[in-house]
């Protein structure tokens, strides 16, 4: 199950492919200081396999005809093993399983990983390790079994409450299985479960949106994360689309339906942190907000993205990395070098300040000075954006704020960030090119 974002859907975190597919990633080096907490990073552990492929789905995930759980182990933790090595981090701040279905992995297998880490590098008692939960019976039997492994944080993907729109999104539970697994996983990991749940589906309409978060509300625990339904080309449900035979909510009628889900979610006591998420008692993951504040991480696993230093060959500056996606073709690969990955690209100081803006921006505090300045130390906020008009006009709207304390969006910002963020990585981009016309001159 994903973390896609509201605006720009993705992994993962998830990873963070998607959310950052405004970036333009450049490979001419323009500095020699290494980002900020080069020292330590998160680690993404991607388990590519499912039972099924849901309709609406397009990530890298695979039905297995025959699983081998102890090669998956062994190269999951040599790929650790190696990418820890080549960044030579000395802790990790927070390990993430994400899928496909991890909950389906064995419990051997976290445990192995988690292991591995703590050869290589110091991960805390207390650090958030987090699992991916598909509300399954397969799923729900083993979830004591991953706390002892080391889980202390589950993720449970439930979707939707109603039946009807689970079929139609071809999940293989229903409602009572999602219940079980959120009460079971509560009573495991109390004040530590987060549910995520799908809005603007075939025949939602906002009544029933909002009758389904009222009846959430009082079984979930303290972390909500809402995911709008996004359409991928190539999948079921958007045949069933495109064809005529379902409908899903225009765009005006899903606008309402998230604005709706925020104020319900406020008047339960839940603070907006992020676009897609919502915590009370200061439930907020840790994880993924190490992604929003532009911190590194370790992708490990078939198609996981990673953002780090080669400290160990001499590195300075952050790569962005992506593992090879085919699961069998990524065995090969750690088998034979040590590690799986198919695609590298070295970030420069303009390529990173994207991303810290993107990533930022998602955040409901947005990007203090003071923040921006561990990535930009002779260029703030103010000199950057605090002349633009187009800035200037999102102000005068209402839809962001600049000022000596930072750059963020106001409550109505957050839900239009789709269309704010080209703008901005636009003024950030022509402050750089007459920055460096200046400085050819």
């Amino acid at each position: 199950m994903s973390r896609q974002t509201l605006l720009t859907q993705q992994h993962a975190l998830q990873c963070l492919g998607t959310a950052l597919g405004f970036v333009l990633l450049r490979s001419i080096a323009t500095t020699h200081r290494l980002p900020p907490q080069a020292d330590e990073a998160s680690l993404y552990v991607h388990w590519p396999y499912c039972l099924k492929r849901c309709s609406y789905c397009n990530f890298n995930k695979y039905i297995p005809r025959n699983q081998n759980h102890a090669v998956m182990t062994a190269c999951l933790q040599r790929e650790t093993q190696t990418l820890l090595q080549l960044s030579q981090v000395s802790r990790i701040s927070s390990v993430f399983f994400g899928g496909g279905t991890p909950s389906l992995a064995q419990p051997s297998t976290i445990a192995a990983v988690l292991e591995t880490v703590s050869k290589h590098a110091h991960l805390s008692d207390e650090a958030e390790v987090t699992l991916e939960v598909n509300p399954t019976p397969a799923g729900k039997a083993s979830l004591k079994d991953f706390t002892l492994a080391g889980v202390n944080r589950f993720s449970v993907g439930i979707q939707s409450l109603n039946d009807d729109h689970l079929r139609t999104l071809g999940r293989d539970h229903d409602s009572q299985h999602a219940l079980w697994t959120v009460s079971e996983a509560r009573t495991l990991c109390p004040g530590r479960v987060s549910v995520d749940v799908m809005f603007a589906l075939p025949g939602q309409s906002v009544k029933s949106w909002e009758s389904e978060l009222e009846k959430l509300l009082p079984v979930c625990d303290d972390h909500v994360s809402l995911y709008q339904l996004t359409l991928e080309r190539g999948t079921q449900l958007f045949k069933q689309v495109d064809s005529g035979e379902l409908s899903v909510p225009g765009d005006d009628v899903t606008a309402v339906m998230y604005n709706s889900a925020r104020g319900v979610l406020e008047k339960a006591g839940f603070r907006q942190y992020e676009v897609s998420n919502f915590a009370k008692n200061n439930a907020v993951s840790e994880h993924n907000i190490g992604y929003w504040k532009g911190r590194q991480y370790i992708g490990v696993g078939p198609g996981a993205h990673g953002r780090f230093v080669l400290r160990a060959v001499g590195g300075v500056q952050r790569e962005a990395r992506t593992q090879t996606l085919e699961p069998d073709v990524w065995i090969r690969e750690v088998q034979r070098h040590g590690h799986g990955t198919r695609r590298r690209i070295q970030l420069d100081h303009h390529g990173l300040l994207e991303e810290v803006l993107v990533m930022g921006l998602r955040m409901n505090e947005g990007i203090t000075q003071q923040h921006w300045k561990l990535f930009s130390p002779e260029d703030d906020l103010q000199q950057i954006f605090g002349m633009s008009e187009k800035v200037q006009e999102f102000q005068a709207g209402g839809l962001l704020k600049l000022n000596n304390r930072g750059l963020r969006c106001s409550w109505e910002g957050l839900a239009l960030l789709d269309s704010i963020l080209p703008t901005m990585l636009l003024e950030l981009e022509m402050f750089f090119k007459k920055d460096c016309t200046q400085g050819n001159a």
